[in-house]
């Protein structure tokens, strides 16, 4: 089953979307799951996970949003701090309002990147993370995807456009933040155990090689998929991902 609702505090409206087997009010688990870069809640890769995790294990629910300026969220410019906050309401209302147990997190592209940065500069509430083709250095991505042209309007004080299922406006205020914010910088062995990175070997947005790195430094495991693009285009590839993340976040006791 699947409900909408909206999170209004600190006077934000943050649009989401829970998934849950029978009554939202008995949930123990709950995996908050994001989106892409230019996505939204209502993806068919989230709810195909969704329906697998609840058809395997009791108790688990799943909560996607709209990041900032995506989907049907009514923010007008794109800001990480922001994105922060919302990733911090949505695993408060997890914690207060479904009075979850443990809060697990799946996250893809700029999903993970942004995962990863409030790890590293605010808490990990995450049980465990599971990032699939994760945007380590989000910065270069965007900036390799905006032309000569694109970035002299930048340059002027305007803004141009990006995204896939809704365009957003990007301004060199948001290019200067993600420039900021490398979190390869960061340390992430001491949350190496309960995080797990699935990335396709094809993947032409994101370069394995950094991911590899990345993981490597980390000591995270990694799963290179052979042949996966970026979006695990390939159904079969996508459940082999699917049923090795719903693995990770298997609790003890269940079979």
């Amino acid at each position: 089953m699947e409900k909408l609702f909206d999170i209004n505090q600190e006077g934000y409206s943050v649009r989401c979307k829970l998934y849950y087997q029978k009554d939202p009010r008995d949930l123990k688990r709950v995996v908050v799951a994001t989106h892409g870069f230019g996505g939204f809640k209502d993806n068919k890769s989230i709810e195909k996970f969704a329906d697998r995790l609840l058809s395997k294990y009791k108790g688990f629910g799943v909560i996607c949003f709209d990041w900032p300026c995506h989907g049907a969220d009514a923010r007008k410019k794109l800001r990480l701090e922001e994105c922060m906050t919302y990733l911090r309401l949505v695993v408060n209302y997890a914690k207060e309002e479904l009075k979850s147990l443990a809060v697990y997190n799946y996250s893809v592209s700029f999903g993970a990147y942004l995962t990863l940065k409030y790890i590293a500069e605010k808490e990990n509430p995450f049980a465990r993370i599971a990032l699939r083709c994760p945007g380590i250095k989000m910065f270069e991505i965007m900036d390799a995807s905006i032309s000569e042209e694109e970035h002299q309007k930048l340059k002027r004080g305007k803004e141009i456009t990006k995204g896939r299922d809704r365009l957003l406006k990007i301004d060199q205020e948001f290019l200067d933040q993600l420039k900021a914010g490398d979190i390869s910088r960061y340390d992430y062995i001491d949350y190496a155990e309960d995080l797990l990175i699935i990335q396709g070997s094809k993947d032409e947005y994101i370069n394995p090689k950094d991911v590899i790195e990345f993981a490597d430094k980390n000591i995270i495991e990694l799963d290179l998929v052979e042949g996966a693009n970026h979006t695990f285009q390939d159904q079969k590839k996508m459940d082999g991902a699917i049923h090795e993340i719903i693995s990770f976040f298997k609790p003890e006791g269940e079979g």
